[in-house]
């Protein structure tokens, strides 16, 4: 999903600067890339982040050339269509008119929400027509920010500047309103729940603690040290970590694959690009894909 690693909501993000699109030999491995191969096609399986600094890019030479090679990218989702996002988010993230936030916490709850926004500088106004689980993501993504990870850095919008200068095609995977359907999937308790996980793991600093870890890891393609945050991220019973394991990733990693056989049955080379800890595991998409009987090679 297209979210600031790894709760904040999918956000519009802005593309790199073209500058950086150039092939630097001397750029380091980051993430993790894959070549799929099936009845003669062949696609690349590139995971991303959604939130980065500027040094990250340009990326490694055998993404460059990954890129470079293909005919189309594939992405979670197209970023640049404001609109659909737009509307996803009033539809799932919003109260309806008349309704907030306030109606549906507990006392315990809104009088933490309410620390949260004062540390963070929000009025609790500005954020009242917003459900609990989007409010979270915003403290989340704003608390990432400002340990200087940026989605005007995510690595979708360096692969879309670059697949742009080359004319290529962009598909999506998926829609952002299905993405944000999603959280609509959690009930008021279970929101409630959410905001106050993620509300602890703001004040003792775990949220901001595992967001960089994983981008550390990503930032140095270190496989062991990937498995290890995604363990982490998707373990306990937690409603934040149930979601992350049964929703976010479970439900959504066979969609996935089957989307990306239909793209691998074109004549097109695709290059898909989609959120790392889609790619761990024995449920992650590159294992999905070897149970269908496609030949996955792990590059690095």
């Amino acid at each position: 999903m297209e979210m600031s690693v790894p709760n904040a909501v999918t956000a519009t993000v802005t593309a790199a600067d073209p500058a950086v699109n150039s092939i630097c030999p001397s750029a380091p491995r980051r993430g993790a890339l894959y070549k799929i191969r099936h009845d003669g096609k062949t696609s690349y399986l590139f995971g991303t982040i959604h939130v980065g600094k500027q040094g990250f890019f340009p990326l490694e030479p055998e993404v460059t050339r990954a890129l470079a090679d293909a005919s189309a990218l594939v992405l979670e989702l197209d970023t640049r269509a404001h609109k659909p996002f737009e509307q996803a988010l009033a539809k799932y993230g919003s109260y309806p008119a008349g309704d907030a936030i306030t109606r549906h916490l507990s006392p315990y709850a809104l009088g933490q929400l309410n620390k949260a926004l004062a540390k963070a500088g929000i009025a609790l106004a500005n954020v009242a027509m917003y459900r609990p689980w989007l409010v979270a993501n915003i403290l989340v993504g704003s608390e990432i920010e400002k340990h200087g990870y940026h989605r005007s850095n995510g690595v979708e919008g360096f692969l879309l500047s670059t697949a742009i200068e080359q004319k290529k095609t962009v598909h999506e995977l998926e829609s952002a309103d299905y993405q944000l359907s999603l959280f609509a999937s959690l009930d008021d308790a279970q929101q409630e729940r959410y905001l106050l996980e993620n509300l602890e793991e703001l004040e003792n600093g775990r949220a901001v603690q595992k967001s960089a870890g994983l981008i550390d890891a990503w930032s140095n393609a270190d496989a062991a040290r990937i498995a290890v945050m995604a363990r982490e991220l998707t373990s306990g019973d937690s409603v934040s970590a149930t979601f992350m394991d049964r929703t976010l990733l479970g439900k959504r990693n066979p969609e996935m694959a089957a989307q990306i056989e239909q793209i691998m049955r074109t004549d097109q080379i695709a290059f898909v690009g989609i959120g790392l800890l889609h790619l761990v595991g024995d449920n992650g998409i590159p294992e999905l894909l070897r149970q269908r009987g496609y030949q996955v090679e792990k590059v690095y």
